[in-house]
């Protein structure tokens, strides 16, 4: 018999990461495949489930403007556990660290399901840098069953939390296998990703820079800070930057306010996944808080300047691809520069390692599960 296997994810992210499980899970005659969405972000993970051609079995659309975390936390809560009443999973899996995948371990847990953790391990030691990421990340941990760490250093940050050996298992990142994908994808319908080809037209010649800057955490100063760091690169007339900005309003009137206007910075909509990736391919050089964009770009050659003060992937910083920049103006755009100027200092970080996987680690999450009790 079949085992049902409830798939929950709810932003952009999550949906990149996790489009490649189901689509393993539901290749295998092992699984019944359902998928609920709680749309903590609602355009952007469509566009996801678009491209991906996953159609959600439940939907929560618990997106709204300005909740606070515990409201969704609340909702999250009430409507997974509905979902799980109805459908009663065999097993739930969640993926990384957001409300959705702690609320969802968390109905689980309350039913007795066991819980399955995609990306499971990554931690920064401080509470409030990812905030609040890394105590929904720890959560989840003591609550899953399997643990698919992307790494060996996140199963040693397991097995440091006496988490069970035979509980933990390195499958390397998903987000691998998306990218290899949608890459795959592109090259056989280039129109999946033409409409940035007005921007390589008005900025051909120059060297892009790609941005991406969203995380709680740097709300209020720090992204003035960063606002700030964009103007002075911008004045460069060797360099262009790319900026999708994220609709969150404490992101966009900073960056508005700050940015609009100038001949070298394009403040663009949100982009979907083809056309990210992309970006990712024109860019000489990513500037990001993002967690994600920390181990796609590395997967492309491209050096990675993180603007946070701390890292849940310490493996790019290792490796070389990455470097932890902050959020202060001088040291940004200090960094960039360095990049720009010094071929030698970015040949060093385009051709460090990629540490974050081979693109299979979808089918090894599906064996795991076929094999689960």
């Amino acid at each position: 018999m079949a085992k049902t296997i409830l798939v929950i994810f709810g932003t952009r992210p999550e949906a990149i990461k996790m489009f490649p499980v189901v689509h393993a899970l539901a290749a295998d005659p092992a699984f019944r495949v359902v998928t609920c969405v709680s749309a903590q972000h609602r355009g952007m993970l469509d566009q996801v489930l678009e491209i991906a051609g996953i159609v959600p079995d439940h939907d929560l659309d618990l997106m709204k403007p300005d909740q606070t975390l515990d409201g969704l936390t609340a909702a999250l809560l009430t409507g997974l556990g509905f979902v799980m009443d109805a459908e009663k999973p065999d097993w739930v899996v969640v993926q990384g660290d957001t409300a959705t995948a702690m609320a969802g371990a968390l109905a689980a847990y309350y039913r007795k399901v066991p819980v399955a953790h995609v990306e499971a391990g990554l931690r920064s030691h401080n509470i409030y840098h990812p905030w609040p990421e890394e105590v929904n990340r720890k959560i989840i941990g003591t609550i899953a069953a399997l643990h698919f760490a992307p790494t060996e250093t996140s199963a040693t940050a397991l097995r440091a939390e006496n988490v069970a050996a035979d509980a933990i298992h390195v499958t390397g990142n998903t987000v691998i296998d998306a990218l290899q994908w949608v890459s795959a994808r592109i090259a056989e319908e280039p129109g999946l990703a033409s409409g940035l080809a007005e921007l390589e037209a008005r900025f051909s010649g120059k060297r892009i820079i790609g941005v991406t800057s969203h995380r709680r955490e740097n709300f209020g100063g720090g992204l003035e800070a960063i606002a700030e760091a964009i103007r002075q690169i911008a004045a460069r007339p060797d360099v262009a930057l790319i900026f999708p900005v994220h609709p969150n309003p404490n992101v966009r009137k900073v960056m508005e306010n700050a940015l609009a206007g100038l001949p070298n910075v394009a403040l663009i909509e949100p982009l979907d996944y083809p056309h990210f990736a992309r970006l990712l391919k024109l860019a000489e050089i990513m500037l990001t808080d993002s967690g994600g964009v920390q181990e796609e770009a590395p997967a492309l050659g491209k050096p990675v300047l993180v603007m946070r003060e701390t890292t849940e992937r310490p493996e790019g910083v290792e490796a070389g691809t990455a470097r932890l920049v902050g959020t202060g103006t001088a040291r940004i755009v200090s960094e960039i520069f360095t990049l720009l100027d010094d071929k030698a200092a970015y040949s060093a970080m385009a051709r460090a390692h990629n540490p974050f996987g081979d693109g299979h680690a979808a089918r090894r999450i599906a064996e795991l599960l076929a094999h689960a009790p």
